[in-house]
């Protein structure tokens, strides 16, 4: 059976601890969270000290995993030495990776801190994930590939999360002809086949997924381009989309389809 992370976007209203509870019973074996705000004053469960004992507990009562943390933006401004204890608390608490996205448009310099970040994550035994999306200014693979394999650090991965990678124009021939060994997470969901625009794709994104399977993009194309073995998670913020789903469902139903989907896999590497 193919281990599953909740992606914590699918149930951002719930804080961890909680969180581990919630994984475990709608069948998921690790989670993400969001320790740290994707943009100014979103949400964010700060992981602190004093929260850290009380986390980890709950987790091993429950049988879960933290797959990652996230999420640092790569901005001109960032001051990535400022993350080591955030960084080395998340190493404690169990997690495995971090999640970053690249914000800054001069290239060069995002590589050099994508480096750095790497460096300081590797301290911890720590992955690092870049995450591409159409709206910021690492807007697709081909960018996110040049970027990590320019910055050459073992631990500098692509993170695909495959509703960016469709809006982003991405293909399967595209993923298939990217080295394996570059991906390091793939996350699930689905949409509609249509392009919401510019100005909706946010939304979209934070609130206007659809259930792997459920959608019209072309899942089972993308995922049998990728290595068998890539680690999945699932992200599926469905406010907009099934409002009256509490976390609960929402998190069971995404798993659900997440297996329905991952079993219909015929990878050809």
């Amino acid at each position: 059976m193919t281990a599953l992370s909740l992606a914590h976007l699918t149930a951002l209203d719930v804080a961890p601890p909680a969180l581990f509870d919630l994984a475990a019973a709608t069948g998921y074996q690790s989670v993400g969270i969001r320790i740290l705000p994707a943009a100014p004053g979103a949400v964010a469960y700060a992981l602190t000290p004093a929260t850290l004992a009380t986390w980890r507990a709950r987790a091993r009562d429950a049988g879960v995993g933290v797959y990652d943390v996230e999420f640092i933006p790569l901005t001109p401004d960032v001051q990535v030495e400022a993350y080591a204890p955030t960084l080395a608390l998340a190493a404690e608490l169990g997690a495995q990776r971090l999640n970053v996205s690249g914000d800054d448009t001069d290239f060069a310099r995002l590589v050099d801190r994508f480096g750095v970040i790497c460096d300081l994550a590797g301290q911890f035994g720590l992955v690092v994930d870049l995450e591409f999306m159409r709206f910021r200014v690492l807007a697709n693979l081909g960018q996110a590939v040049a970027l990590v394999t320019k910055a050459g650090r073992a631990n500098g991965k692509v993170l695909l999360d495959l509703l960016h990678f469709h809006r982003s124009g991405g293909t399967a021939e595209q993923l298939a002809a990217t080295p394996g060994e570059l991906f390091g997470s793939v996350q699930l969901c689905d949409a509609r086949l249509a392009d919401p625009g510019d100005a909706a794709i946010v939304a979209e994104a934070r609130e206007g997924r659809l259930l792997p399977g459920e959608g019209e993009l072309p899942l089972l194309d993308y995922l049998n381009a990728l290595p068998l073995d890539i680690p999945m998670g699932v992200e599926v913020p469905t406010a907009a989309t099934h409002p009256a789903w509490d976390a609960h469902e929402r998190a069971q139903r995404a798993s659900a389809a997440a297996r329905a989907v991952l079993a219909a896999r015929q990878p050809a590497r």
